[in-house]
């Protein structure tokens, strides 16, 4: 029986979706030690410098901050350490021909517990340049603005 049922976020990646076009999403499960989850518990981890790839038909998350669990001994684990991600052969090939074609990434957006197993959300993402975030960011605050008046009108 699980320990948790739902879903309970640790981390997310905010500024991913700021710097990149997230084109389509994918659940991967984590090989993780023990004291990163009891970590992960506490919750305590970053995305901000993370980032996946593929080598020799495997996925890899790199550089992603779980920090030392505190009440750990000499067993602890690296606080960045490459992780192995948990994906299906036929999710790999197709991430493995996406990112090979077109200039795209493969960008962590979220950690989380599903039903008591660490679980993490990445992206296949392209970068975007200077004018689109700024774009962007007039988009959402125009949206911002119309919800404003509409709030105000319908008093």
């Amino acid at each position: 029986m699980p320990r948790e049922i739902g879903r309970k976020v640790i981390a997310q990646n905010k500024r991913a979706w700021h710097d990149y076009h997230i084109e389509d999403t994918y659940e991967a499960g984590l090989v993780l030690q023990g004291t990163e989850v009891k970590s992960l518990r506490l919750g305590r981890a970053s995305l901000l410098d993370g980032y996946a790839v593929i080598k020799d038909g495997e996925a890899w998350l790199i550089n992603v901050h779980i920090p030392a669990y505190t009440m750990g001994t000499w067993t602890n684990h690296a606080a960045r350490r490459t992780r192995k991600l948990l994906l299906h052969r036929k999710e790999i090939a197709k991430l493995v021909s996406k990112t090979k074609e077109g200039g795209l990434t493969l960008v962590p957006l979220a950690l989380y517990f599903k039903d008591g197993k660490a679980k993490i959300e990445i992206g296949l993402a392209k970068g975007k340049k200077d004018w689109d975030k700024r774009q962007t960011l007039a988009e959402n605050q125009a949206k911002r603005e119309m919800a404003r008046e509409f709030r105000h009108r319908n008093r």
